[in-house]
């Protein structure tokens, strides 16, 4: 029961940080249409600008992810503006290989400025532990349950709430309709990327606290696309429920079973669920008629 349990923690806390990744990856799609394949670099970026800001600039931790924050705007913005707004109108696999391309970039301008070396960095949660019902569980996989949880209801009421929110959603489900109702959709595309990569920013802080600051991190981003096509690609809810359940499968196969076999897990899942279920479990089902 105690080794369930730590498992359990273990694997919430990374389907946590999954939701978290995808969310940015879903927020694209559905405003935009387009399968981000850079959203694993989106996190190493992320990581490493908290780095910067914290170990390098040694701010505090309020104003290093503040500053962190700030730059995944402006790196969103960027990409939308003078990478992707250029193409559209083309087809998607043109728009998938810039994806593709932009991965490999970011990547690159990570190494060539802080090498492929492990980075130090002083935790930024505490690394204690509790024991509940005689299991040892790691304080910090608790916090990042909870961060996440929290960043999660926020993005949800801004979704619900919030004008550019509704914006978002409107473009969503037709950007005809949301432009004749005066909706901007080149700024809600912007949004989109920038809210992207703030997700993706967060999701890798958490990741680099919980392992280390390492290029390892773009790597976990893959784990994303089983993560999406679980819950749904336009789905939000979708995210938060593909990403625990990837994040416990991993962790219970790994103790269980094989830790090799743990890291072919979500993509077997990845596979069933598109022989049996190709829109996901949340994700809305579209059928073109001819």
């Amino acid at each position: 029961m105690s080794n369930f349990l730590a498992l359990s923690a273990y694997g919430l806390a990374d389907g946590a940080i999954l939701a978290l990744a995808a969310l940015g990856f879903v927020l694209i799609y559905k405003a935009t249409q387009v399968i981000n394949f850079a959203q694993g670099e989106f996190l190493l970026v992320g990581a490493y600008m908290f780095y910067t800001a914290f170990v390098i600039l040694r701010l505090p931790v309020i104003l290093a992810v503040v500053a962190g924050v700030l730059v995944a705007i402006v790196l969103g913005v960027i990409v939308e503006r003078f990478v992707l707004r250029p193409l559209i109108g083309e087809s998607a696999i043109s728009v998938i290989m810039v994806t593709i391309g932009l991965s490999s970039v970011l990547k690159s301008l990570v190494q060539l400025f802080f090498g492929t070396s492990v980075r130090e960095q002083d935790a930024i949660l505490p690394t204690g532990s509790v024991t509940l019902f005689g299991a040892s569980i790691p304080v910090n996989r608790l916090l990042v349950i909870l961060i996440a949880g929290i960043v999660l209801s926020l993005f949800t009421l801004f979704f619900r709430k919030s004008r550019h929110g509704v914006a978002m959603r409107a473009v969503a489900d037709d950007q005809q309709a949301a432009l004749t109702m005066g909706i901007s959709v080149h700024r809600v595309f912007a949004l989109a990327w920038a809210l992207a990569a703030v997700s993706a920013l967060i999701a890798g802080i958490l990741l680099a606290d919980l392992s280390a600051v390492e290029q390892g991190i773009a790597t976990f981003g893959l784990i994303v696309f089983p993560v999406v096509i679980l819950g749904g690609l336009d789905s939000v809810p979708g995210t938060i429920v593909g990403g625990l359940t990837i994040g416990l499968l991993k962790q219970y196969v790994s103790g269980y079973a094989d830790p090799g076999l743990a890291e072919v897990v979500p993509y077997l899942v990845l596979v069933a669920i598109l022989l049996v279920r190709p829109y996901g479990l949340f994700g809305e089902t579209r059928i073109e008629r001819v």
